[in-house]
């Protein structure tokens, strides 16, 4: 869009004619992220509230219709990176962040990890050594002080703060550690989350996930706390859930995406962020088709 045609739309924006602000608007938010930087601008030098106000609805329409178009693309194609989902829902919110930029940094993670890696490790011992890295060197903890702030949602947020919440901190740990090729995996376990480690020759062998075949499990919001199979038949009696064999088992990327959602529906409910929960069910509705 040309500069002349932008600035003839925007001077029709605060226009008292519901229909012709509803015509410029769509065509505003038609044009996509594009026009983000200019919009922010527009915000930034008026002081008309109903220009500022209705400047405000275009971004956060963009911003929804970007992220759904992401998510749609990327149920579409099979969901194969995790790390795409999860930066498709953080540009809900922060519409800037890059995909490049956050797989930049899992790599900065990994490789120092690696460093610390050798061949006669074990499973446990590998894992003391990816919690070393991630909780002493880097800080990475789970924010038990605001558990419901909708940022603990984000992977930018988690980068930029060490702070996350349970379903994030367990995406970004099974990250870490499948790039370095230990077989960890997320687990969609109610009223938690946690991640597991699959015996690798197993995994191979049978391709399919059992729960008898799981090394141990790892909660990444405590701290990287390993746990066994008893652990999470405790929890679930304590919590009175009855046990179910995907309790146990890796979930696949799309569950993980899933419950990342559901926890920042929780959090704008917590809140009072209401009129975001119905973009939230969007796009939890684009994930369940």
């Amino acid at each position: 869009m040309k500069p002349s045609e932008f600035a003839a739309l925007v001077a029709l924006l605060d226009d008292p004619d519901a229909e012709v602000y509803n015509t410029i608007s769509n065509k505003l938010v038609d044009e996509g992220g594009q026009l983000v930087p200019l919009l922010e601008n527009t915000w930034e030098r008026t002081d008309d509230k109903l220009l500022k106000s209705r400047v405000e609805d275009v971004l956060h329409r963009i911003r929804f219709k970007n992220a759904l178009d992401g998510l749609t693309r990327w149920v579409e194609t099979g969901c194969a990176d995790l790390l795409e989902g999860a930066v498709y829902v953080t540009q809900y919110q922060y519409p800037d962040v890059h995909y490049s930029v956050i797989d930049n940094f899992i790599g900065k993670v990994k490789q120092k990890v690696w460093l610390e890696l050798n061949e006669t490790l074990s499973a446990l011992e590998k894992i003391k050594v990816l919690n070393h890295i991630l909780y002493d060197s880097f800080g990475f903890r789970g924010n038990v002080d605001n558990f419901f702030s909708p940022n603990n949602n984000f992977i930018n947020q988690l980068i930029e703060t060490k702070k996350g919440g349970p379903v994030l901190m367990s995406l970004f740990y099974s990250l870490v550690a499948q790039r370095l090729g230990m077989p960890v995996f997320c687990v969609s376990l109610p009223r938690n989350f946690l991640v597991a480690y699959q015996n690798r020759c197993h995994a191979v062998a049978s391709g399919k996930p059992d729960g008898k075949f799981i090394l141990f499990y790892i909660n990444p919001f405590n701290q990287g706390a390993v746990l066994g199979h008893k652990d999470i038949e405790q929890f679930l009696l304590q919590n009175n859930i009855d046990p179910k064999d995907e309790y146990f088992l890796p979930c696949d990327n799309r569950t993980a995406i899933l419950q990342l959602l559901g926890s920042l529906l929780i959090a704008y409910k917590k809140v009072g962020q209401n009129e975001k929960i119905d973009d939230i069910k969007a796009f939890l509705q684009a994930l369940v088709k």
